[in-house]
């Protein structure tokens, strides 16, 4: 979960390489002839081609931390000893070593908050490689002046006009795909108009919203139910990052769709096997989603790349498919996943469970190279600058020492704070770290200050730091 947000230029410049991108992509792809062999694998097109990352070396991820060398003197203990930070667990490494600095119950799974988005980013890139992009097609129905809107879990496709910007700059377009249609549908030779139109999202089964999500979450605009087939992840507002949602986003798309054929009956229905793609629009690549849905901690992008990832590992389409779907995505990353409790992709649940160990393994990996995701460290929010640490709450008064330096992915559920990332310590060492602060009832939002604080202690000790 993350705190409301303004659209801002940062955001803005973040997204101006997809925004061109976007926007030539956004008048969809004509292919008439094209066959449909299954509801989900509708854009047969070469960047619709999972290119998984490579397999990194996996003694370079060796599970047995490094002791750390020689005497540190440099202590944390008054800014770990915060009880605002209630239950702390806490593990720093040096990035260049791999020396174990700091250790508080750091082998413990718990409760992430947002910082699983870290995982699903690693899965997502993993399976899919950074250049992938989610199609939404559109195939011709069985039955005369029938066409199929099919849903693959873009969820930044936008009802806004095209060369009008939403809160994802170069999402791809519905009216675009319209457009495209009717171009398609004329040059198939149909001579009647398009009356019916069905709504496929079946690429996603199973329940929708978990019972351990608030639902408070589709109020307040961070969260809407989970469906192959939405438009402007269900905002009410697509130009608003923090507009509340809906509980129908399928009906709300397919509406949207439907406003550019007018008198069209619309339904929910599937793509016809061996059906005729007429039409279809993209995403963004892999890497940008994944950069915006860490640097603003995007709940809906998250669990669509979740259930995608379960779905191309073949654990299947639905919440309980991620328990086996991303473990198995991370495990040629060559980190133990035996640990790991995924319940689903964005953290919001407190059901899930991770050490940060595994989070301090991956960023080190990351931060090294022998993974090969740039974008995830591209995404992290950098400390009172930018993303979801870019508030005038975090980072402030003692702790604005270590802003623009701490690069970090943040996590709030309410009985957990999370910041797992990178530190360019003072003294010029880089240290990879991950905290939690945990509790059994809801947390105060000081707790987030006292988060800050010990990362801002550590960014003062660099190599120096001591565990005691």
């Amino acid at each position: 979960m993350s705190r409301p947000a303004r659209t801002s230029s940062r955001r803005r410049a973040f997204w101006a390489v997809g925004a061109i991108v976007g926007v030539l992509l956004a008048g969809g792809s004509v292919t008439a002839g094209a066959v449909l062999e299954s509801p989900f694998a509708v854009a047969a097109t070469p960047s619709a081609t999972p290119t998984p990352s490579a397999t990194p070396d996996p003694r370079a991820l060796a599970e047995d931390p490094v002791p750390a060398s020689g005497i540190r003197e440099c202590s944390v203990a008054d800014a770990a000893s915060d009880p605002l930070l209630h239950t702390l667990q806490a593990r720093v490494v040096n990035a260049e070593t791999g020396e174990l600095l700091y250790d508080r119950n750091s082998a413990h799974p718990a409760a992430t908050a947002s910082n699983l988005k870290l995982i699903t980013a690693a899965a997502a890139l993993q399976t899919f490689g950074p250049d992938y992009r989610i199609s939404t097609p559109v195939v011709a129905g069985v039955e005369a002046g029938t066409v199929v809107l099919v849903g693959q879990g873009d969820m930044t496709l936008t009802r806004l006009p095209t060369g009008q910007e939403s809160v994802y700059p170069g999402a791809a377009h519905l009216d675009a795909l319209a457009e495209a249609t009717k171009t398609a549908w004329a040059d198939a030779g149909h001579t009647e108009p398009i009356t019916r139109i069905l709504l496929d999202s079946t690429a996603f089964t199973g329940e929708t919203w978990l019972p351990s999500w608030d639902t408070k979450g589709m109020r307040e605009g961070y969260q809407s139910h989970v469906t192959a087939l939405q438009v402007d992840a269900d905002r009410l507002y697509p130009e608003y990052e923090y507009s509340a949602r809906g509980s129908d986003p399928v009906t709300r798309a397919g509406n949207a769709f439907a406003s550019y054929f007018p008198g069209a009956a619309v339904e929910a229905g599937t793509a016809p096997a061996g059906g005729t793609q007429l039409a279809s629009v993209e995403s963004p690549p892999m890497s940008a989603l994944v950069e915006y849905m860490l640097l603003y901690s995007d709940n809906m992008i998250a669990e669509s790349l979740a259930r995608l990832v379960a779905i191309e590992q073949g654990a299947g389409s639905s919440f309980a498919a991620l328990a086996e779907g991303i473990p198995a995505a991370l495990d040629p990353l060559g980190i133990d996943t035996s640990a790991l409790t995924i319940v689903d992709g964005s953290g919001l649940s407190a059901l899930n469970a991770v050490p940060n160990s595994y989070f301090t393994k991956l960023l080190r990996g990351i931060q090294s190279g022998d993974i090969d995701m740039p974008s995830v460290l591209a995404g992290l929010p950098v400390a009172g600058e930018t993303g979801t640490l870019r508030y005038d709450s975090r980072f402030s008064g003692d702790a604005e020492a270590a802003a623009g330096h701490v690069r970090a992915k943040t996590g709030w559920i309410q009985t957990a704070y999370t910041l797992s990332g990178v530190i360019d310590a003072e003294d010029g060492t880089t240290l990879i770290f991950s905290i939690y602060a945990l509790g059994e009832e809801p947390l105060p939002n000081t707790t987030a200050h006292a988060v800050d604080m010990l990362t801002t202690a550590f960014y003062r000790c660099g190599n120096d730091l001591s565990n005691l």
